[in-house]
């Protein structure tokens, strides 16, 4: 009898790009396929995993689902991942093919690398990295060079020496990628589209397939079955870091704020926003009790675009405290930020 690797997914992308909400689609139709999860995350709580757990499916029962909050795997492979993955081997049954979602923050490339290591190239493969990327953010400049606000940082911190770090750490996933999903094609038009993918196609090396997607609805026989084997291509990955010994983070801010239930999700948002542009806050998510109902309110934000929907109900003595994650870059007034978030009305 022999025995077969077994395939891994990477998903990668930027704060917000929609990779959750991709892996979410994925669960509802799995192909048959038994999958296993690792979720990480770059705040200090878990918003991700919370969300897939309750898919109801039992391509992702609780078991499967390993939750790796607070950093980001691309820079503890040895403390984090290979034991995830130990995890993950030692279930009966086995998974079929495990979909890994790295945080938004994260290069993927030093994962792909954990790959050929001994005790995990024997057992496992990368089927291929999936790349989403947020098209309207794209279109809006997000990634794009601002002399002006490098200007303003390097002087209030000069030790931030990456010409832009958000452009960075997009180029290296898309860089590493085996297939790039072009999400939220709804929110640009169809010249937006084929300028962004003309960008992104010069910018890579390979001849990579783009796919545009809305909310990440991507069928699954296109994102699974790759056969990349990635960990045996990295040659053709290159990375902005690539000549350096490790990858911090120390470019970016996370917080975690609590907040009391609030009376109306609208004026929430409208208020989230109004941070969100104040202080360039990259990304905010989290869930908050809306007075009189019985459900949870997720709230998703990525720049000044915010979404809102009741999830689940609150357990039976769960703490009904609502909790934010905000990213930004290094030199978020967090001070100020909890004072708008303790503000009335909206």
């Amino acid at each position: 009898m022999t025995l077969s690797k077994i395939p891994a997914t990477i998903v990668t992308g930027f704060l917000g790009a929609g990779k959750t909400t991709l892996i979410r689609h994925l669960l509802e139709d799995p192909k048959g396929r038994r999958l296993a999860l690792i979720i990480n995350e770059f705040g200090d709580i878990g918003i991700d995993a919370d969300i897939l757990n309750g898919c109801g499916d039992l391509a992702c029962r609780a078991a499967n689902i390993i939750e790796l909050a607070n950093g980001c795997i691309c820079c503890t492979v040895a403390d984090d991942f290979l034991p995830a993955i130990e995890q993950l081997l030692a279930l009966d049954p086995l998974p079929d093919h495990i979909i890994i979602e790295t945080s938004g923050l994260a290069l993927p490339k030093p994962l792909v690398k954990a790959f050929d290591w001994p005790a995990i190239r024997s057992r496992l493969t990368v089927d291929g990295v999936i790349a989403v990327v947020d098209g309207r953010a794209v279109a809006d400049g997000r990634f794009a060079d601002d002399p002006v606000r490098l200007a303003r940082q390097r002087q209030a911190d000069p030790s931030i020496a990456h010409d832009n770090p958000l452009e960075e750490v997009f180029e290296d996933q898309v860089l590493c990628a085996d297939l790039i999903v072009l999400n939220k094609a709804d929110l640009i038009d169809l010249s937006e589209q084929r300028r962004i993918a003309a960008e992104i196609a010069a910018l890579v090396p390979r001849a990579v397939k783009i796919i545009p997607a809305r909310d990440g609805r991507i069928d699954g026989a296109i994102l699974l079955g790759l056969d990349a084997a990635a960990e045996d291509d990295l040659a053709a990955r290159p990375s902005h870091h690539d000549s350096l010994i490790g990858h911090d983070h120390d470019d970016f801010d996370s917080a975690v704020f609590e907040v009391g239930a609030i009376a109306d999700g609208d004026a929430f948002l409208r208020r989230l926003a109004e941070i969100a542009e104040r202080h360039d806050v990259l990304r905010i998510k989290g869930f908050v009790e809306v007075q009189g109902k019985q459900m949870r309110l997720l709230v998703q934000g990525v720049g000044k675009r915010f979404q809102k929907s009741f999830d689940r109900p609150w357990d039976a003595g769960e703490p009904r405290r609502g909790r934010l994650v905000l990213i930004g870059e290094k030199g978020l007034d967090m001070a100020s930020i909890a004072e708008l978030l303790a503000s009335e009305g909206g």
